[in-house]
């Protein structure tokens, strides 16, 4: 790169490294008040009211705020700072909803041990949010940037983007790059390609019949859909990339009935080179097949994620080159995990993921957020938006 991060604007560099370094505690309460509200996919209201306790910060802070409604989802923040920049924006992605139920807070709300904190979300990913609203403040009260920067939190991330990711798509169309603020690895590192993901829904029916009285005139949906299972399961292939996991299944009716209907949900991950349609072919077969005599199978619902293709090496360089100045050493890492930057790197803008605070955990009763990152990590992520070309 012709243009070394210390040979541009070293004032409004340090100006806003300085301010995000006295940031800390302003981050953290900022996360306590938004792991504080569930915000569960399909929880509207709980969505919005994250939305909202966001824009409050970024609005005080003089970054103009708007928000787009979804249906049954909550809505979309955008907010921008610098718009009449030069070229195309620099986005900093995050999604505000979680896996978590509504009443989990009341469980176990946010709280803080040993230089982590802990509760429903707090790593994956209101950690990243708040490590992205506050950049953009950063850089609302310093200045320094040559391209727009805009902020994009969607709402339905966390069950595959169904409403939101054509918006997603058209959104970062042509964007000069994204940082998708998923919760830094254990390890540290940033992502830089995942797995794409397929969740089927799929429902057996079967014929009923008293099981002790009249066994042999019965078909049993459950029998069927245990078959099914182990053929979806044999589709996992580690030299491909491949795994399915049957999570949910609900069937029956009695114990004395033979069942007459039964119903599952099969999770898929595959990388950049599994052709999804070809997968899904494989799993409509397998669902269809007659497993037990005179049973039906049939799909019911499938949605996929696409995955992450490769960070550019640029970007990557980019992002290491300012963390290094910040005094600690990253690496890029695989996942298998799906995202949203698995859309955004499928239109083709350089994209770089998880550079949120460190994490671990996710979609557990552990789920973690390593404090001490909170700083450095925003700070690279400022560095990585002023060296960008």
């Amino acid at each position: 790169m012709q243009d070394t991060l210390e040979a541009r604007a070293p004032q409004v560099h340090a100006q806003a490294l300085d301010w995000l370094a006295g940031q800390q505690q302003a981050m953290q309460d900022l996360l306590q008040k938004i792991v504080n509200i569930d915000s569960g996919s399909r929880d509207e209201a709980g969505v919005t009211a994250v939305a909202c306790a966001l824009a409050e910060r970024l609005q005080a802070a003089g970054v103009p705020v708007q928000f787009e409604p979804v249906p049954g989802y909550g809505v979309l923040l955008h907010a921008q700072v610098n718009a009449g920049g030069e070229g195309a924006p620099v986005i900093l992605m995050g999604h505000m909803d979680t896996v978590y139920p509504a009443g989990t807070v009341a469980k176990r709300p946010y709280r803080e041990e040993a230089g982590r904190a802990y509760g429903p979300g707090v790593a994956d990913m209101k950690s990243g949010l708040v490590l992205n609203v506050f950049v953009a403040e950063a850089f609302a009260r310093c200045g320094g940037l040559r391209a727009p920067l805009h902020l994009f939190f969607s709402c339905d991330e966390e069950i595959g983007s169904p409403a939101t990711r054509d918006l997603i798509m058209a959104r970062v169309r042509g964007a000069r790059a994204v940082f998708n603020a998923e919760p830094g690895r254990v390890s540290g590192n940033v992502v830089t390609s995942r797995k794409g993901s397929m969740v089927v829904e799929f429902e057996v029916e079967g014929v009923p019949a008293h099981a002790g009285i009249n066994h042999a005139a019965g078909a049993s949906a459950i029998e069927a859909l245990a078959r099914k299972t182990l053929a979806l399961h044999a589709l996992t292939d580690p030299a491909t990339g491949i795994t399915a996991n049957v999570g949910v299944v609900h069937g029956g009716i009695v114990p004395n009935m033979v069942a007459p209907h039964a119903k599952a949900e099969v999770d898929l991950r595959f990388t950049a080179d599994t052709n999804p349609d070809d997968l899904l072919a494989r799993v409509l077969a397998i669902v269809e097949e007659e497993s037990v005599p005179r049973t039906k199978g049939r799909i019911t619902v499938a949605r996929s994620t696409f995955p992450m293709k490769p960070t550019p090496d640029y970007l990557l360089a980019l992002y290491q080159q300012g963390a290094r100045a910040l005094g600690f050493e990253v690496q890029g890492e695989f996942t298998g995990g799906a995202a949203d930057s698995g859309l955004t790197a499928s239109v083709g803008v350089p994209t770089l993921c998880a550079t949120g605070p460190v994490g671990g955990h996710p979609h557990t009763e552990r789920e973690y957020c390593e404090l001490s990152t909170f700083v450095p990590r925003a700070q690279a992520v400022a560095l990585a938006v002023l060296g960008h070309p």
